[in-house]
């Protein structure tokens, strides 16, 4: 009996271990990564004003004469196909989330459920794909413009991909709610439609928030598909037709061809470190509000 125990607690300890060091290794990599970009991007700054940088509103690594390394415009370009697909995905998103969550049930729900997972893990690339040839022409004759690489089709692509996070971690929200919630609900009257509009919704507001914020990261983060569709054309965008640039896609076009150790070398690894501290802000922002979601529902 007593054998029985320890060889028990022997392999609980294994476990402990083995979690223990997996988590230690994605930590590790984290820190790494991030080690790694402030020694590479702080030396940009050396030879690059900050205010140039962070309020320049050129970015022509190029140019003859004096380069020009303003993130203005790759930030605009960033912030505006990020707000297009927010734009997109949040009321659809909640919409979907809601529908699942108090509509359906048993292998149905589940079913739903694994094609949004499914979605979540699609190749950015095949979407990307998807917008070069089929979307952009639509965009192009619908609106009568020369091309349909652009802003547009870039959020839209962007808010395709942040739907499985909003739905999923939306619908996980909404089903921390207690049922009593839905009791109380229905007997004060209220159908089953009007329950979950005006008390579960409300009720799991914090947690669908979160689920926004993890869906802005998601789209602000991505390469290849806003790569594809946007134009890539360095400017400040004026209307949802103009073509543009966005931090992600500035260091995938650049950083394989820029001559290592120059200034413009530093200034990629600058962007993204920037990028990384804008997407760690929002992630750190999002799992505290989860946090403070399963706190209050006591789950």
């Amino acid at each position: 009996m007593q054998r029985g125990c320890r060889v028990r607690l022997f392999k609980e300890k294994v476990i402990k271990l083995l979690l223990f060091g997996c988590a230690a290794l994605a930590a590790s990599v984290l820190l790494g990564i991030l080690a790694l970009l402030l020694f590479y991007g702080a030396r940009a700054f050396k030879e690059i004003n900050p205010l140039e940088f962070f309020l320049g509103r050129e970015w022509n690594p190029d140019a003859y004469g004096e380069p020009k390394y303003g993130i203005i415009p790759l930030l605009l370009g960033s912030l505006s196909t990020t707000l297009i697909a927010l734009a997109i995905a949040t009321p659809t998103g909640i919409a979907s989330a809601l529908f699942i969550s108090e509509k359906l049930g048993g292998r149905l729900k589940m079913f739903v459920k694994t094609l949004v997972e499914i979605l979540a893990g699609f190749p950015s690339v095949v979407i990307g794909f998807f917008g070069l040839t089929v979307l952009s022409p639509v965009i192009a004759r619908v609106f009568n413009i020369y091309s349909g690489l652009n802003l547009l089709n870039g959020g839209i692509l962007l808010g395709i991909m942040a739907l499985p996070t909003i739905i999923s971690i939306s619908e996980d929200a909404l089903e921390a709610v207690p049922l009593s919630y839905r009791e109380a609900a229905l007997a004060l009257g209220a159908d089953s439609w009007r329950a979950s509009v005006k008390v579960v919704l409300p009720a799991a507001r914090p947690g669908i928030l979160a689920a926004l914020m993890l869906g802005f990261g998601r789209a602000i983060g991505e390469t290849m598909a806003v790569l594809m569709v946007a134009g890539n054309a360095p400017v400040i965008p004026l209307s949802p037709f103009d073509p543009v640039r966005t931090i992600t896609s500035t260091i995938a076009i650049e950083l394989g061809e820029v001559p290592f150790g120059t200034i413009h070398f530093h200034a990629l690894f600058a962007l993204g470190l920037f990028l990384f501290a804008i997407s760690l802000g929002t992630n750190l922002i999002a799992e505290s509000m989860l946090k403070r979601e399963k706190e209050r529902f006591q789950i």
